[in-house]
Order: C-alpha cells, then structure tokens, then sequence
C-alpha cells in the first residue's frame, strides 16, 4: 500500500517500521508532536492499521424518493458485539491508478446491479483516525431503482451481499431508531436529507 504520510513541521517522525503485512498490515510510528501550550510531547509509540482509501456511494431515485441499501457480514462489527451483518451505502477499495468515481460506479454494478447516472460529492471522511490511516470519498448517485435487489457480489471474494430499495423515509427513521449503525450509511443519508431538495430539483 502506498505510503498516504505528508511531512508536518508539528510531528517529529523518528522511525516508522511494517511489523505486518498482509492484505493488510500494521505500521508502528515512533514520534513526538508539538502540544497546545507550548513544547514537544515524550516519543510516543502508535500502531497504524494500513488499510488503504475506499469510496462510498448512495445510490438515490429522485422521482420515488428512495436509496439502494446493501447488507452484508462485517467481521469489526461482530468482534465488538455488534449486529454484523450491516445495512450500508455501497463501498470498495481504491486500487493503485483509479479514481474514486471510478470506484463508487464499478462496486455499485458488483454489490447491487445497480447503474448511475450521475454522481455528487459529498466529502472526504477520516472514519477512524485513532488507529486507521483510511479516508472514504462519499458519493450520492442518481439511479432508476426500478428492478434492483436481490444477492450480489463477487463469490472469489466471499462476498454475499444483499441489495434492497428503501424508500428515505424509512431509511432515516432506521437511522434514528439505532437500525442503522454503520458510517458508511450514516453520513450520506444525513447528507441526503438535507440536500434532498437541491437535488430533486437538479435531477428532475
């Protein structure tokens, strides 16, 4: 994976070693930082788990109101106790050479069937900063969810993921009740609920 660090004047990076890698792997940083009221901190030791960039898209029929939700196993969700097979936005990794947009379109054909017509950003998000170096790129997608759901996924991948249309509604309501818990869905729907409007009007 390629290394995402950008020198900083605050941080004193002293050493940085690959204790593991695999799929993914593990980086320990040696280094002190500048603190907020003058001064420089001991030499701290801070592992990193590398997993790389990912992108993240919600798809969005304007004209019934509605979003592509998929669920699917998530073994950081079981290892904390949580429900783990989650309802998310559609995500995927960046390769080496490709471009977010590229990513958010070709995982929504793989995990749902599903074909956009247009893509708006949303952001860029440090989702676990504490202990990750990943940043997702967020997308809302213009789709016809006419047809879409079922089970999709690649199978060399162990991937079993299933698609459903939800209307917004509902899917807002399962956000505020707790039914939805995961991120990767959490900011887009609230990004969409409040650009819902706008969007119609853009897309209508």
């Amino acid at each position: 994976m390629a290394d995402q660090h950008k020198p900083n004047v605050r941080v004193d990076l002293q050493e940085k070693t690959t204790p593991y890698q695999g799929f993914f792997q593990v980086d320990r940083y040696q280094l002190r930082h500048e603190k907020h009221e003058g001064g420089w901190t001991p030499v701290l030791v801070r592992e990193l788990f590398e997993r790389g960039h990912t992108v993240a898209v919600l798809p969005y029929d304007p004209e019934r109101d509605s979003v592509v939700l998929v669920e699917q196993f998530r073994i950081g969700a079981y290892a904390a106790g949580v429900e783990p097979w989650l309802s998310e936005a559609i995500a995927g990794i960046i390769d080496a050479g490709e471009k977010a947009e590229e990513v958010a379109h070709r995982e929504a054909l793989e995990e749902a069937n599903c074909k956009m017509t247009e893509l708006v950003k949303i952001g860029d998000f440090v989702m676990s900063p504490g202990g990750s170096s990943e940043t997702t790129a967020m997308f809302c997608g213009r789709v016809d969810s006419r047809g879409i759901g079922g089970v999709h996924g690649l199978p060399h991948e162990g991937e079993d993921i299933l698609a459903r249309v939800v209307p917004l509604e509902e899917a807002l309501k399962d956000l505020a009740e707790g039914k939805i818990v995961s991120a990767y869905a959490a900011i887009p729907l609230l990004w969409l609920q409040h650009n819902k409007a706008s969007l119609q009007a853009q897309w209508m």
